[in-house]
């Protein structure tokens, strides 16, 4: 694995526990926040009670190629609902449609990736296709969840939920460099 900076959330320890052979899919996001401390507050916040936990990807990896663990992969993280179980969330941190987030005036993702983000993802993705002997999948988040939901300025249209990681990721790339086979889904 490549050099990373443990910052493992403090509700890590309630976050269930699986088998690295359970885990077959990489699920790529952009925070669509500006920076990674702001990602940091959203990934700090419990948002299911009952769990005393929320949502948060495995990796951060900041523009400079900083790759930080928020979630130890033996762990299931919350960063794409119906494939939590199974998979590893890695978030690429972008401004994405912030803070404008579902306003259909401001659906364009315009923020390109830095090539230093890029070759850390490369990295990573390299060491978990060695950790991890079942992984075969890679999907972006907007791959997986296809949802419409209304705009808040005009609930009568409807927005994609997820749009990430967007337009400007550079999938070509990423996938001539893995093995992993991208997934995608029409549900939503």
């Amino acid at each position: 694995m490549p050099a990373r900076i443990e910052r493992h959330l403090s509700y890590v320890q309630h976050l269930p526990v699986r088998e690295a052979a359970s885990i077959g899919l990489v699920v790529i996001h952009c925070t669509e926040l500006p920076d990674l401390d702001t990602a940091r507050e959203y990934g700090r916040r419990i948002l299911y009670p009952e769990s005393k936990t929320g949502n948060s990807g495995h990796y951060y990896i900041d523009r400079d190629g900083r790759i930080e663990e928020w979630v130890p992969p033996e762990r299931v993280a919350h960063h794409a609902r119906a494939y939590n179980s199974d998979s590893i969330g890695i978030e690429l941190v972008n401004r994405g449609r912030f803070p404008n987030w579902l306003d259909s005036r401001r659906q364009d993702l315009t923020e390109p990736y830095p090539e230093e983000q890029i070759q850390a993802l490369l990295e990573l993705l390299a060491g978990l296709e060695r950790c991890l002997p079942e992984l075969r999948g890679i999907a972006g988040h907007e791959d997986l969840d296809r949802e419409r939901v209304p705009a808040t300025d005009d609930p009568r249209l409807r927005v994609y939920r997820k749009r990430d990681p967007g337009p400007l990721f550079p999938w070509p790339r990423v996938l001539s460099h893995t093995r992993l086979q991208r997934i995608t889904t029409s549900g939503g």
